[in-house]
């Protein structure tokens, strides 16, 4: 059923190779600019909960970052379809739905473990060193497994670039700020602390923070992301199903 994954995956690999160096710079600046401006600014004067704002910050920033990276597969998706046509081939080939998703969302997995390295090195070089335990690696996969999959589903539905980027200016966008990055949730009033609840890097935050703090992380969140990138992957494979049709 799933026979042909690893061809999508190790394409998308094959991609991620030849532009490595691009990548990697540009998965630094913005992480980077914000470990600067906010940690510089409030790192040392600022604490959260009995830690540094820049320690709190750091494992903000993993939580947008994985979510960011993996939901950019869709962009490598859209220029395939749109300029390349590989998607096209990948229709006539004997390859099932469910390898498709399969193989793209793991490949926006890697995006955003890469990234997630990346914030991590940048932590070191600032002298901030966490508790990266099993916890806070799965709650990144699982952040990641979220929005790669939705990823697939956004770049079947979207027509244009276009499209792609109204959805990230408006879904991802201002997640990356509402979802406990840069400020803990509790400071916001209660209906807005219950409306942000039901966003997934909510919890992902949650979690990865808890877990880099060394605390034991609340398994609800867990779920929560595994359910929910249970149904989101089940919808980008009936997505893929209907623009194959």
């Amino acid at each position: 059923m799933i026979k042909g994954w690893n061809a999508i995956y190790y394409r998308e690999l094959l991609i991620l190779k030849r532009r490595l160096s691009r990548m990697l710079a540009s998965m630094s600046v913005s992480p980077l600019l914000y470990l600067i401006a906010f940690g510089y600014a409030m790192g040392g004067q600022v604490r959260v909960d009995g830690f540094t704002y820049m320690e709190f910050l750091i494992p903000g920033l993993v939580a947008m970052s994985s979510m960011t990276q993996a939901f950019g597969i869709a962009s490598e998706i859209n220029i395939s379809r749109f300029y390349w046509h590989i998607f096209e081939e990948f229709q006539a080939a004997p390859i099932s739905n469910m390898a498709y998703v399969l193989g793209e969302v793991l490949a926006g997995v890697t995006r955003a473990l890469i990234a997630v390295c990346v914030i991590l090195t940048l932590g070191l070089l600032f002298g901030i060193s966490l508790s990266y335990n099993f916890f806070f690696w799965l709650a990144i996969l699982l952040n990641s497994f979220v929005f790669a999959s939705v990823a697939v589903a956004v770049a079947m539905l979207v027509k244009s670039h276009a499209d792609q980027a109204m959805v990230t200016n408006f879904i991802i966008t201002p997640m990356a700020f509402l979802g406990g990055t840069f400020f803990p949730l509790d400071r916001l009033p209660v209906w807005a602390q219950k409306l942000l609840w039901f966003l997934p890097l909510t919890h992902a935050a949650k979690s990865i923070r808890a877990a880099a703090f060394g605390q034991e992380p609340g398994i609800i969140s867990y779920l929560l992301l595994l359910v929910l990138g249970s149904i989101c992957f089940f919808i980008a494979f009936r997505c893929v199903s209907k623009a194959r049709d």
